[in-house]
């Protein structure tokens, strides 16, 4: 791998959660074992089930985990984009992958294998309590989303989802990071529903839509109807 390679490998897997405060010399030995990988969008990285090949970083781009119904039914449980990382949960459980990953956009991921990571965190055991932070983070984004599809309304939801994105970038001017298909999927409905709710906020002045970019113009307002009674 040439000089550049190396040193963006590097700058990822120090900007990573998972990583978080690790130092150099415990970041170079551990970014070594990752292999490059490029996946176009909608590419699938693994699907649920999958025998778990390894940690899967994120270098560029963005990835989300979903669940498929019998039926065919898609919800998406959640997104993470660069740097970040994922599949983190079977890499020590020895389990399959218990969702299916896709590029939500051209993306560049690094993949440390089962083994080698397991023997990477036996000597640096301080990586292990990362892992359990990131996935305890994880474990609460899942509880919250159980809670907003058995409880919460699409309008709810869709609200609740507005101001998150909102926080991301701390922002009111943002840009819708995936389609109203992607969108429907992560909040547990169909298109023309998500299509329907955005169309409804933008009438009553809770926000302005331009094509992809959405701009918050009453946080209060938005905020209430995020609320959801137990």
């Amino acid at each position: 791998m040439n000089t550049n390679a190396t040193a963006r490998k590097l700058e990822v897997f120090s900007s990573c959660p998972l990583f978080a405060g690790l130092r150099r010399e415990q970041l170079v030995p551990l970014a070594a074992l990752a292999i490059e990988q490029r996946f176009a969008k909608g590419q699938t990285l693994f699907v649920e089930g999958d025998p778990c090949r390894g940690l899967y970083i994120i270098g560029e781009g963005a990835i989300k985990l979903v669940k498929t119904s019998a039926s065919g039914r898609e919800i998406t449980l959640t997104v993470e984009r660069s740097p970040s990382s994922i599949a983190e949960v079977p890499v020590f459980d020895g389990g399959p992958y218990p969702a299916t990953a896709v590029a939500l956009e051209d993306s560049i991921v690094y993949l440390i294998s089962r083994q080698a990571f397991q023997q990477h965190c036996l000597a640096h055991p301080e990586i292990t309590l990362q892992i359990l932070r990131v996935v305890g983070r994880r474990l609460r984004h899942l509880v919250s989303l159980i809670h907003a599809l058995t409880f919460g309304t699409v309008r709810q939801r869709l609200a609740r989802l507005l101001l998150e994105l909102r926080d991301e970038v701390k922002s009111e001017n943002f840009p819708l990071p995936m389609s109203h298909e992607e969108l429907a999927m992560r909040l547990g409905t169909v298109r023309e529903v998500i299509s329907r709710n955005l169309s409804r906020f933008q009438a009553e002045g809770l926000i302005r839509v331009d094509r992809r970019q959405v701009t918050i113009l009453d946080a209060g307002a938005l905020e209430k109807e995020a609320e959801t009674e137990y």
